[in-house]
């Protein structure tokens, strides 16, 4: 007699248990929170304030909701559907074969493109600390490091989780500190809160398009849903996190955005003609307490986002190639896992060249952080709005749910805001992001030509009964 797989599990949906699970809440949400980088605005600060006409606070206020309806979202998924492929998984499972693939086309934008940015911007910003040593360097260096760290297993990533997470709020928590009490001793223009509104300048539109700048960085939470099938905990694990890390980070964005935006020596020319040199909010610590605190937040941000967040986007952007090759949507040799260290070794050393090849060239373009940006924002954000048709699809219409505020509501006010952000983005990503969606098209044609249609076996959620198999003997 076979014994039949339990309702829910891996096995149930025709996949063998490969990775290890020995991740808890508390490694999930801290996985989480250095994805998104406490100090995210450091390195965008002024891109942002410029966007929002310097209403920066309320530009990351608008952000952490619509990213909350998001988030809320992703939690239904991972209950239904608790493996690795994030959206790929969810829309394919919750929607269609056909439009997991697309969407796993999308947010490839942003998995793989995102670890490149931030070896490109840490190199940059170690560059300009440090200027015998070429950007191209670092950025070696960089990949180097993270590739080794997420080669001996997640484990070890979570460790060095747990230290980077530490150091980035102890760095914030003295940029706070010493914001307000500059603040206090008259420095800067004052409190106010002309960073949260202002009514000389505010138009949704100009917030919105400022959001589409800020969800930068946002970006991360969603990463957590990659970990599934290395979490330990039951699947709710997976969505808790994911409310929990956006809910804290999005409170620490809106507090150092506000702080710093007191801070800015010249509000009106940032406004009037942008931050190219990326150095806005340092240029704000200058304010508060000279050199030191300008070179303390410009090394901690080099290191956020060079070994950190990239470290994190790394094992992230792995598991999505991993699940969609075990599909047999992308080649199989990125489904491998490593025998002793069960991480998937080829899609993790894939990701590694990608991301160093892709940075060294941008780095020779006066546009390459900004046509990056742009790309990772566009490709998340789109995907995103599918997430949110995948729940009202799989529990409204497929199971008859009548929990509306979960699977109708909250998914369609998420979309509506993601929408209105994505139509007021900038028009080059919008038209880099439709290419890349075209080729999408075309490949998925071309599996469909060839016989390999997209499948996902065994489709059932989490929460409905698996039929069982024919028994043998």
């Amino acid at each position: 007699m076979t014994e039949q797989p339990a309702p829910g599990s891996l096995q149930s949906y025709g996949y063998r248990q490969e990775l290890h699970r020995s991740l808890s809440f508390r490694d999930l949400l801290v996985y989480g929170l250095v994805f998104m980088v406490p100090i995210a605005p450091f390195g965008i600060f002024g891109s942002v304030f410029e966007g929002s006409g310097g209403m920066v606070a309320l530009t990351y206020a608008v952000g952490m909701v619509a990213m909350m309806f998001t988030a809320l979202s992703y939690a239904q998924m991972a209950r239904a559907f608790p493996m690795s492929g994030s959206v790929y998984a969810y829309a394919g499972r919750g929607i269609a074969a056909p439009v997991g693939f697309l969407a796993g086309w999308m947010i490839l934008l942003d998995y793989v493109l995102v670890p490149g940015l931030l070896y490109l911007i840490a190199g940059i910003a170690m560059n300009s600390l440090v200027p015998s040593v070429p950007v191209w360097l670092w950025l070696v260096g960089f990949v180097v490091l993270n590739t080794a760290v997420n080669y001996t297993g997640i484990q070890m990533t979570a460790r060095v989780n747990k230290v980077m997470l530490l150091a980035e709020l102890l760095v914030l928590a003295v940029f706070v500190v010493v914001g307000v009490v500059a603040l206090a001793q008259g420095k800067g223009r004052g409190f106010d809160f002309t960073a949260v509104y202002n009514g000389d300048t505010f138009s949704w539109s100009l917030v919105f398009g400022a959001v589409s700048i800020a969800v930068l960085s946002f970006l991360g939470f969603d990463g957590i849903s990659t970990l599934a099938e290395e979490n330990k905990d039951s699947a709710r694990a997976i969505g808790r996190s994911m409310v929990a890390a956006l809910l804290l980070a999005g409170t620490l964005f809106v507090v150092q955005t506000w702080l710093a935006s007191l801070l800015v020596p010249d509000p009106g020319k940032l406004i009037s003609q942008g931050d190219p040199d990326g150095t806005a909010f340092y240029d704000a610590a200058r304010v508060a307490s000279g050199e030191w605190l300008a070179t303390l937040t410009a090394a901690a941000t080099a290191v956020a986002w060079g070994f950190a967040n990239s470290l994190v986007a790394q094992a992230a952007t792995s598991r999505l190639l991993y699940a969609m090759a075990r599909d047999r949507q992308l080649p199989s040799f990125l489904a491998r896992v490593h025998p002793r260290h069960r991480v998937p070794v080829n899609a993790t050393l894939l990701t590694a060249v990608v991301s160093l090849g892709l940075g060294l060239y941008m780095n020779s373009r006066d546009d390459g952080v900004t046509l990056l940006s742009s790309l990772v924002n566009f490709g998340a954000l789109t995907t995103f709005l599918v997430l949110h048709v995948s729940v009202v699809v799989h529990y409204l219409i497929r199971r008859r749910s009548r929990d509306y505020w979960r699977h109708l509501i909250a998914p369609a006010i998420g979309f509506a805001i993601l929408a209105y952000v994505v139509v007021n983005a900038d028009i080059a990503a919008q038209r880099l992001g439709f290419v890349w969606l075209g080729i999408g098209v075309v490949v998925l044609a071309g599996l469909l030509l060839t016989g390999r249609r997209p499948e996902l076996s065994a489709v059932q959620s989490a929460d409905e009964p698996v039929a069982a198999p024919p028994r043998n003997g």
